[in-house]
């Protein structure tokens, strides 16, 4: 268990990450990272497009002396800043694999259609490459408001809000679509047709 003040909340440290939702730090988003902080289950050295920055903002935020040449950590993946993904639109099968996965709906499309991404708010964080079963989509070197570096925090302060509202946006709609999905698959359940007469007969009594 890392030390962590008190006082530090997980806002706090998510306040402080990208928001890329790449999950190269080994948890499910941004947020989830930034609670393992805040319990002490998790080192700041985990975030890859953070950067020195976030590096430096979290060992301060944490009272860490020492961390601030911290490097980044041996098990996470390099991260590619600076560049989106393109879909190769001859090869791609319409599958939808890929929208659920993009955390700022940068790609758009139907099911069995052509795919394509909105340049301007694809981070590059390459979740889309994974899910992909045609292995149609690649990186390509782009400078874009969602993935352009910054080298400091308060540089950076405006894009994290931007990734944090599209990320958020991207969370309420697929999971309003799973539970309309989930609800529209449930079992019916068929009404109690000894009940149900007992109530027609109650309210036509009550009439009379």
């Amino acid at each position: 268990m890392l030390s962590v003040p008190i006082a530090v909340t997980t806002a706090d440290v998510d306040a402080l990450l990208p928001q890329t939702q790449c999950q190269r730090c080994s948890y499910a988003d941004c947020h989830a990272y930034a609670d393992a902080i805040a319990s002490g289950d998790a080192e700041i050295n985990r975030c890859p497009p953070g950067g020195d920055a976030t590096r430096r903002g979290l060992s301060a935020l944490l009272e860490r002396k020492d961390d601030g040449g911290l490097t980044l950590a041996n098990d996470v993946d390099a991260y590619a800043p600076e560049h989106v993904a393109l879909i190769d639109e001859a090869a791609c099968i319409g599958c939808a694999a890929c929208l659920p996965v993009c955390p700022t709906d940068a790609i758009i499309g139907a099911s069995k259609r052509m795919h394509t991404v909105i340049k301007d708010e694809c981070t590059g964080c390459e979740l889309c490459i994974i899910a992909c079963p045609v292995d149609c989509i690649a990186l390509v070197p782009v400078v874009t408001p969602a993935n352009r570096v910054h080298a400091t925090l308060d540089e950076r302060a405006s894009q994290v809000e931007m990734l944090k509202r599209s990320y958020d946006a991207h969370k309420t709609r697929f999971f309003a679509r799973g539970e309309a999905k989930a609800e529209a698959h449930a079992p019916k359940v068929m009404p109690d047709k000894k009940a149900l007469l007992a109530a027609i007969l109650a309210k036509a009594k009550a009439r009379t």
